[in-house]
Order: C-alpha cells, then sequence, then structure tokens
C-alpha cells in the first residue's frame, strides 16, 4: 500500500489533464480505468488545469468523450480560477484586457466582467490585464498590454506553464511565453493565479469541504503540479506518462518531491 493512500475512507482526488488524463487529443493509459474505479469507491474526483484556451464546459465535454463522465462544476481551469480571483474583487464596471483565447473570455464574461479584444478601443479605463495561453500573440497585443499595465491596470497571470505537451512527445510554447514578454515589456510581476500557486486547489478544497489530508493530487509536472500540492499539505502522485522522468523526481527538491511515483495509474488500484 502507498503511504498516504488507502481504501478506507473517501477522499478528494485533484488530477491535472494534459499529460495525466490525456495528451493532446489522445487518451493517456488506464486514466479512464482509474477514474472511474475510484469514483465507484466513493470518491471525490476534480479536474485542475492550468489551460485556460477553453472553457470548463469544453473540457467536461472531452473528457465525456474519452469515456469519464464530466459536468463542468467538476472541473477547475486556470481562467475560471482568474475569474473567481476577480470576482472576489468586485465586478461591477470593471473592465480587462485579455491576451488568450476565448475560453478566458467566456469565464471573464460570465462573472460580468467586460473583455476587451484586440481591435477594440475603450475609452474607459482598463483594470486587469490578463494574460493566458494565446496561439494568436502579436506584437500590437503586446504593446497595449504594455500601456494599460503602465497606465496602472493590474497584471494577471493564469499560468506561467513555459510548454504545452501536445501528440507524439512534442512540446510547444506555453503561456509563460506570454507572461514573460508582458513581464519584461512593464517591468511588472504579475499575480499568479495556477499552479503552483494554491489559489485554485483551495477553493477546490473549500467547494467539496475536504481537508488537505483527505485529498490526493496527481500530475506529471513537478514545478506545478507537485509543487501546488505539497504546498497545500496533500498527498501527491507524480505519473510518469507526462513531462517528468523518474530520475527528475528522485532528483529533485524536497519542495518538489512527490509522495508516489507511478509509471501509469493502474498501479495505484489495488490500494485505493
Amino acid at each position: 500500500m502507498y503511504h498516504g493512500i488507502s481504501s478506507n475512507s473517501p477522499r478528494l482526488w485533484i488530477f491535472d489533464l494534459d499529460g495525466v488524463v490525456y495528451r493532446g487529443s489522445e487518451p493517456q493509459p488506464y486514466a479512464r480505468e482509474f477514474v472511474l474505479h475510484i469514483r465507484s469507491r466513493g470518491n471525490l474526483v476534480r479536474f485542475l488545469t492550468n489551460k485556460a484556451a477553453h472553457s470548463r464546459e469544453d473540457y467536461a465535454q472531452i473528457l465525456t468523450s474519452l469515456g469519464i463522465p464530466t459536468s463542468s462544476a467538476e472541473v477547475m481551469t486556470s481562467g475560471y480560477a482568474t475569474a473567481l480571483y476577480l470576482a472576489e474583487k468586485g465586478t461591477a464596471g470593471k473592465t480587462v484586457y485579455r491576451i488568450g483565447e476565448e475560453g478566458i473570455d467566456r469565464e471573464l464574461s460570465s462573472f460580468g466582467f467586460r473583455v476587451l479584444k484586440n481591435g477594440e478601443s475603450p475609452s474607459e479605463k482598463i483594470d486587469y490585464v490578463v494574460v493566458g495561453m494565446d496561439r494568436s500573440f502579436t506584437y500590437e497585443k503586446l504593446a497595449r498590454a504594455q500601456k494599460a499595465i503602465l497606465d496602472g491596470a493590474k497584471f494577471i497571470a493564469t499560468n506561467e506553464d513555459p510548454t504545452l505537451p501536445v501528440e507524439n512527445g512534442r512540446l510547444l510554447p506555453g503561456a509563460g511565453c506570454m507572461v514573460a514578454a508582458v513581464r519584461v515589456a512593464t517591468s511588472t510581476e504579475p499575480f499568479v493565479v495556477g499552479k503552483p500557486h494554491v489559489y485554485s486547489l483551495q477553493k477546490l478544497l473549500e467547494t467539496t469541504n475536504m481537508t488537505p489530508e483527505q485529498t490526493v493530487v496527481v500530475g506529471d509536472r513537478l514545478d506545478t503540479d507537485i509543487l501546488a500540492g505539497k504546498r497545500i499539505g496533500a498527498t501527491t502522485v507524480l505519473v510518469l506518462t507526462g513531462v517528468t522522468t523518474k530520475e527528475q523526481a528522485e532528483a529533485a527538491a524536497e519542495e518538489m518531491k512527490p509522495d508516489i511515483i507511478v509509471e501509469t495509474l493502474q498501479e495505484l488500484i489495488p490500494c485505493t
């Protein structure tokens, strides 16, 4: 039996998506079987992704299409977490300029923010610049974000992931590349919502009434998934189907060293 995991009481399992449940459009080995197994044992399951290109509804549909029936309430994206964070500060009359994609727009708009896209020229002050993954990132977008921040807008980053894993083991530039450009252009540090920062994890614990001791965080990145899980005091599981090797995990600093390392999620079935 793995330390920190037992079948004696229900737990909250928080899964990363890319590299854990799927990679690109391909499902990861045994992810579906394991999620269905732990649900059948009375555990709560939530999915937490640093990606913000799609909405929670989109990710729920993707998971359901992979044979893991999922509602939007079971998904937390960095875009939704960003909208939650800003909403706590009040949404009335607030204007957001975003570098990102439709998923961020939908989440922010659902909380009543006015979301400006490239080409729109507001007469009012921009309150926040939100930066996430943007596959249409341009110099013009960077210049507009720079001006807004230098004029007083708060700089918010959905996440700082440097790379995005896709099919066939390839990596593409991640949201962190856009965040870095804005940081350099403005000499301003952003407030980062996504992992390894703990805001989104804390929200999941609040909404499920679970404690860190009852929580298991499953991921494939040491510097986001595992670090965030350890910061809140959860049991952490690194699955080697993503971007991290066993050698890297074993050599990691203590703050990023996972409690459990598995080749695939199938290894956890006997003890859950």
